[in-house]
């Protein structure tokens, strides 16, 4: 339980320092979605599954390149929640660029 709490407390003091990179990317994923929502004929639904594709791939980029880095490597993950976070990091940037790559998608399927 110490290492989940461990964890926590490095994730907010990281949102702390990297705090203008976080409100920086929000402001631009809001002005992207503002820019698609006022184009006529966006199709929305369409732009999922490439948002979805740049997501699994930033994932997946970003699994591989974490480690190093770190300064680490993979096999000095000897524990289980080494494996998570380094999962969880991943997911998290598979899951911005996702959502920054949604309204550009969906800006590119517009509908008749």
């Amino acid at each position: 339980m110490y290492e989940i709490w461990l964890t926590l407390n490095i994730l907010f003091e990281l949102g702390l320092q990297y705090l203008p990179e976080v409100i920086g990317t929000a402001l631009l994923w809001a002005m992207l979605m503002l820019f698609a929502a006022t184009r006529p004929g966006v199709g929305w639904r369409q732009g999922l599954v490439p948002a979805i594709a740049v997501g699994a791939i930033v994932t997946v980029i970003s699994f591989l390149v974490t480690p190093g880095m770190t300064k680490s490597s993979f096999a000095n993950m000897g524990y289980w929640v080494d494996w998570m976070n380094l999962f969880f990091y991943a997911a998290a940037f598979g899951a911005v660029a996702a959502a920054l790559a949604w309204p550009i998608a969906a800006s590119m399927y517009r509908t008749a």
